[in-house]
């Protein structure tokens, strides 16, 4: 009763979206959803079922009694066929070590990602007000921006071009 709860607590499109789980991996666990879900429904209507045979009510019923001797027999002599498992039971381990496999690859890379993030962080948090910036700052950081107005320079440019057609002319002459 409490895996019923606990499986209609989880919020399984979030699962997928936010753990960045593989094409594969998310199929897998929505075929397998879709099995279990099956599974529960048919186990609930079999259930449901009457599980004896009341043969006495239909011998008081029917007039041919041989029928229902018959009947009786063949379900007395009845043995349900027993199902070797074992290859079901071998896939499931076999999809649960590869969801565990995917599982620690994915938190691997959040590992590495989180690294990133909090290394961006603290250059963030460590870097200078842009109001405290100079030339030469932005000019080692970037060499190429040195070059290019090096370059301009060179040939009498002093305009950017598409300056002003992205932010118009400023001129009030």
């Amino acid at each position: 009763m409490a895996s019923k709860s606990a499986a209609a607590v989880v919020d399984f499109s979030r699962i997928y979206s936010s753990l960045g789980l593989g094409k594969e991996t998310i199929s897998s666990l929505q075929a397998f959803r879709k099995r279990h879900s099956e599974a529960q429904r048919l186990s609930a209507s079999y259930a449901s079922l009457p599980s004896t045979v009341n043969f006495e009510h239909y011998r008081s019923i029917l007039k041919n009694q041989a029928v229902i001797d018959e009947a009786e027999k063949a379900f007395k002599a009845f043995t349900p066929v027993t199902y070797d498992v074992n290859a079901h039971i071998k896939a499931i381990e076999t999809f649960e070590a590869t969801a565990i496999e995917k599982a620690k690859e994915t938190e691997a890379k959040i590992d590495i990602e989180l690294k990133q993030l909090n290394e961006t962080l603290a250059n963030i948090e460590q870097a200078r007000p842009f109001d405290q910036l100079t030339n030469d700052d932005v000019g080692k950081a970037h060499p190429r921006i040195v070059e290019a107005v090096e370059t301009m320079l060179k040939k009498g440019k002093w305009t950017v071009p598409g300056y002003k057609e992205k932010f118009g002319d400023l001129n009030l002459m």
